[in-house]
């Protein structure tokens, strides 16, 4: 169940090379509290992953990476609207919306093709397509990396913003998610607020206008849009959609007229960072072994080969350079391993 030095390469989706000091996969919670009360590993470090779609990981990781693997899916509830479903954390999370869609249950479609697993998607409050997990969250439960005691968190209590929740920048590495519950609804009440979306729909026949019409075209969109991990190595949308004032955007306005931004709640407005990065001239750009990728300017791609030192340069230098241009702080969306101090 507890492997030593296991290497993390084929574990995270950038491919970068690094050594667990110690790995388990736990494949039921009465195996996790097992592990987090082992005496052996009580004074280390522990690091909690899911499929590592969204990590750069930059050096070795001293202690004990767990990697949630509970597997299952049930109903808790049901009406003629509404199923409560209550999923274990070590589920795909694409082979769910997948589920969920066949048993006619609807709203994760917007959410197809999301690499990772079920236990990261409220770590991350994953999004796209005008829905993000909150919209059909319920509650979860995680287990205390400290005592190994399960707690039950509400919607509010995992304090979910834009890519962001309780588990990430509250409390990092201090919990692991082991089930989720979302309400999803028999009725269907579909989203399409994006234009590029909306548009591709109404030209589908009218048999195909349903949730799986919409999956099929997310799945498309998302597939010319975005390379496959397994064919080039990435983790996804790199850098976070910055949010500035209506002030900070009116200016920028002023100085780039053809700027992409979204109004946002409370007079923000959210940038497309792929925008400001292509402006910048940094897509399809490649320095060695890392790249902007030349059809999505917001995916940052391992050619083979690169380390996680590597990606922190390159990162850091486009970083640098949409401040300079735009000042605009780009954000890095995927988390560090081992955690710098502060992050």
């Amino acid at each position: 169940m507890i492997q030593e030095n296991v290497e993390l390469s084929d574990k995270n989706t950038l491919r970068l090379p690094a050594t667990a000091q110690w790995f388990a996969q736990p494949s039921s919670e009465q195996q996790l509290q097992e592990i987090l009360n082992d005496p052996r590993f009580t004074p280390l470090p522990r690091t909690v992953i899911g499929d590592g779609s969204n990590l750069l990981i930059h050096e070795n990781i001293d202690g004990l990476v767990i990697k949630p693997a509970m597997r299952g899916i049930s109903v808790i509830e049901e009406s003629s609207e509404h199923v409560l479903i209550e999923v274990m954390a070590g589920e795909n999370w694409d082979q769910l919306v997948d589920y969920t869609l066949a048993q006619g249950w609807q709203g994760l479609e917007n959410l197809s093709l999301i690499p990772g697993s079920v236990g990261a998607a409220p770590f991350q409050n994953i999004g796209a397509y005008g829905v993000e997990l909150v919209d059909v969250f319920e509650s979860l439960d995680a287990m205390s990396v400290a005592d190994a005691q399960v707690r039950n968190f509400s919607k509010q209590q995992c304090g979910f913003s834009y890519r962001d929740s309780f588990f990430k920048s509250v409390q990092p590495g201090q919990w692991v998610i082991t089930r989720v519950r979302l309400r999803l609804n028999k009725i269907e009440k579909l989203t399409l607020s994006y234009a590029d979306l909306a548009e591709r729909f109404s030209a589908l026949a009218a048999e195909n206008q349903s949730a799986h019409g919409v999956r099929e075209l997310i799945c498309a969109l998302r597939r010319s849009k975005l390379p496959d991990p397994a064919e080039l190595a990435n983790a996804g949308s790199f850098f976070k959609n910055p949010v500035v004032s209506s002030e900070k955007f009116e200016s920028l306005q002023r100085s780039f007229p053809s700027i992409v931004g979204y109004p946002q709640p409370h007079g923000a407005y959210k940038l497309a960072a792929g925008w400001l990065i292509e402006q910048a001239q940094w897509k399809g750009k490649r320095e060695g072994s890392v790249g902007m990728h030349a059809q999505q300017a917001l995916v940052l791609v391992n050619y083979g080969g690169a380390t996680g030192a590597d990606v922190m340069s390159f990162a850091k230098r486009v970083q640098d350079s949409i401040a300079e241009i735009f000042s605009v702080t780009l954000e890095r969306e995927p988390v560090l391993l081992p955690r710098a101090l502060g992050d």
